[in-house]
């Protein structure tokens, strides 16, 4: 009766499972229902005859996440699970807008319908609990908070049971659980077929430590038989743990799974506190998912009252020779067995050192020439020679160089040719050595006009037996972002924790890697369909640092054994400047790769990476992608479009252009006889007029993508043009 007078029911079916609903939670007390503001979602709550919390989510009347349990297990106290009652109950809609210091938005509307749930544990001396709902029109996010109060003080996490209970077999978009890294292949199966492809799918990476029980790391991108798209993730992770989840492959039930400590503990917490955000994103359309802002509206603004110097950054690197190229290394000398305290002017340099005088300012001419902002120079600092596999405590000093690079005056050079170094912290995953050292390293950074780091944490990580995702690391990472910012330097991290939206209250940490990004080409190789899911899945909590723009990739071209190959076009690495979102963009290849494709580069040095606007144009995840982007305060706007293993015609339109104007677009397609493997590097370039109402139908190579430019021209270039 309740439901009935919300949805109309479309079978008999619907009205089954509906009064089915309707006697769960009769049988319960006070259920609660809130709608999102459009009214297509709806949540409800309620504490059932075993005072256990229970909520479920409805989208458009179908089912999303049936009525699932709510709660805590707390170490050698009562749990916080069941002998609830509702104290009180408050709702109340919030409708702001806010400007992020850098983003896919200029603005972001943030509108939703709260709800409060304040609950008492009578049998436990009344102690308490809230849980605060927020129903967004792109979601649903939800937290436990613990106030202060009397009877709970200091407390132990044992495990958090937030239980999503599935509605069907859907498809799922996954890699595996694991405690130390989130750099595997994804697999699209369905939830049934988990169990049968987990232990293929878990392959060796440096570091893992995968969950033991059938579980997946969020974000969690799966599709349902009748055409609902859910996404579930985190927001906001402070001071808890990363969350996995749990996989019933019969029932089709997760729950979550926290990341532990060295002795099985999973958080230490101190009232008044709460936990991250759970979040479900949902609707019938995949675009939408893509234009989601509901992790980024759930973390709180920055409380850094200078933000001016924290900028976009498009930059080069001595990096990806290191991994191709094969005339490079990130060791100076020969030796195996190495100290800090050695004098490393003595080592046998095993001359293929990349980090030269001569090198870098080879790197640093390019940038200027192409006007790049940085150039990142790893293998910089003594330790390379032994640093990853020993579980050795002290590798790296952050501060001292080898003997072929002169950090004074490739500083004095890069400034003379407008350029900032970009500097390199591989902390070889010893988080107590990094935190001793942080403030000599960064004043270093300053003294040396480094406004940019990238922190790398490849290896087990020391304190011995914690882990990449767990509590104290989490923390680790925010102490780095925040000592960081005392000294007005951005951090872009590798082998962190996924994001969760942190990037909002702490905006100097512009990027992450977190993912398998470029450097797995080397590596195996990644399947064509990857970035198709990566926007999905990892770029839900936020910028990546893929490193793209790999035009040679094809990479038995360095003679150093091997056939492996890069699984793209050229065309696609040119789109992934506008289909993976970031702020920190690199053109990843090596500066003579460059040379030999002027036209094609072009687009890498015009495309920004900061943005007004964006359209999600087309999308389904595991297949294709089409995305328009507006340049933050410039008339210029910007296209990208990929695919998987399978050509396409992709469907672009241009109705975003202002009206009544004309713009030259610069078309960098595939050629018709391109394709990832067997000829990646066929492309065309072509330019036509576009106005908003010009419309596109692209052809797109098995493993392509396309890239368009648009803008502002004058009378004589339109005149040489056609329209499109």
């Amino acid at each position: 009766m309740f439901y009935h007078t919300r949805f109309s029911l479309k079978s008999k079916a619907n009205y089954v499972f509906t009064l089915l609903v309707f006697v769960i939670f009769s049988q319960g007390l006070q259920a609660q229902t809130i709608t999102s503001p459009d009214k297509n979602l709806s949540l409800t709550f309620e504490v059932n005859q075993q005072g256990i919390p229970v909520y479920q989510l409805q989208y458009k009347g179908k089912s999303v996440i049936k009525p699932s349990k709510l709660g805590l297990e707390i170490k050698d106290q009562p749990s916080f699970m069941e002998g609830f009652k509702v104290d009180k109950t408050e709702e109340k809609t919030v409708d702001t807008n806010w400007e992020p210091l850098m983003g896919e938005e200029k603005t972001i509307r943030n509108h939703y319908t709260e709800l409060k749930v304040a609950l008492m544990q009578p049998k436990n001396n009344n102690r308490q609990l809230i849980i605060r709902f927020r129903l967004f029109n792109d979601g649903l996010g939800f937290r436990y908070e613990f106030p202060k109060q009397p009877n709970l003080n200091y407390f132990i996490i044992k495990e958090e049971h937030t239980e999503f209970q599935l509605t069907g077999n859907h498809k799922i978009f996954w890699i595996p659980g694991d405690y130390d890294t989130n750099e595997y292949a994804y697999t699209t199966s369905k939830i049934g077929e988990l169990p049968e492809l987990m232990e293929e799918a878990t392959a060796y990476i440096t570091a893992q430590h995968p969950i033991e029980n059938l579980a997946v790391q969020t974000p969690s991108m799966m599709k349902t038989d009748d055409g609902l798209y859910i996404n579930i993730h985190e927001a906001a992770l402070i001071n808890y743990p990363a969350m996995s989840l749990n996989v019933d492959a019969e029932t089709f039930k997760m729950s979550s799974h926290l990341t532990p400590d060295a002795v099985g503990n999973k958080g230490y917490m101190q009232t008044d506190t709460q936990t991250p955000w759970r979040t479900i994103v949902v609707s019938d359309k995949a675009t939408e998912i893509l234009a989601s802002k509901l992790i980024l509206n759930l973390n709180e603004p920055t409380k850094y009252k200078d933000v001016s110097w924290i900028k976009p950054v498009k930059y080069i690197g001595v990096w990806w020779e290191y991994f191709v190229a094969g005339k490079s290394t990130w060791a100076y000398g020969t030796e195996t067995n190495v100290k800090l305290d050695q004098d490393f002017s003595k080592f046998t340099p095993n001359g293929k050192h990349g980090a030269t005088n001569e090198r870098v300012s080879s790197y640093i001419d390019f940038a200027s020439k192409h006007g790049f902002d940085a150039v990142l120079v790893e293998g910089w600092n003594i330790g390379w020679e032994d640093w990853i596999g020993n579980w050795k405590e002290n590798v790296f000093d952050f501060v001292t160089p080898y003997p072929d690079f002169d950090v004074d005056a490739m500083r004095d050079y890069a400034a003379t040719k407008g350029v900032q170094l970009m500097m390199h912290h591989e902390t070889s995953a010893s988080a107590s050595n990094y935190e001793r050292r942080l403030d000599r390293a960064f004043q270093f950074m300053k003294d040396n006009n480094y406004s940019a780091v990238k922190t790398g944490y490849v290896g087990q990580i020391i304190p011995r037996g914690e882990h990449h995702d767990g509590q104290s690391m989490v923390n680790h990472y925010i102490h780095v972002a925040e000592r960081a910012a005392d000294y007005q330097i951005m951090i872009n991290s590798h082998e962190a924790v996924r994001p969760t939206g942190l990037h909002r209250t702490y905006p100097n940490w512009i990027a992450q890697e977190s993912a398998r990004g470029t450097e797995f080409e080397t590596m195996g190789g990644l399947d064509p369909d990857h970035t198709t899911i990566l926007p999905f899945t990892r770029l839900m909590g936020g910028p990546m640092d893929y490193t793209p723009g790999i035009f040679q990739t094809d990479l038995t071209y360095y003679n150093t054994g091997g056939n492996q190959r890069v699984n793209t076009t050229l065309v696609k690495q040119l789109a992934y400047y506008v289909t993976m979102y970031s702020p920190l963009q690199m053109a990843a290849d090596i500066p003579d790769n460059y040379e030999r494709f002027p036209d094609a580069f072009q687009f890498i040095k015009d495309v920004a990476v900061d943005w007004d606007a964006s359209y999600i144009q087309e999308a389904e995840p595991g297949d294709y992608i089409t995305i328009a982007r507006k340049a933050k305060g410039k008339n210029e706007w910007y296209v990208g479009g990929i695919t998987d293993e399978n050509s396409r015609t992709a469907t672009i339109d241009f109705s975003y252009l202002p009206k009544g104007k004309k713009y030259i677009a610069t078309i960098y397609a595939d050629a018709k006889n391109a394709s990832w493997n067997k000829n990646p590097q066929a492309y065309t370039v072509r330019k036509a007029i576009v106005t908003s109402k010009s419309k596109l139908n692209q052809y797109i190579a098995p493993g392509g993508g396309f890239a368009i430019s648009i803008k502002e021209g004058n009378t004589s270039e339109m005149k040489a043009l056609r329209k499109l």
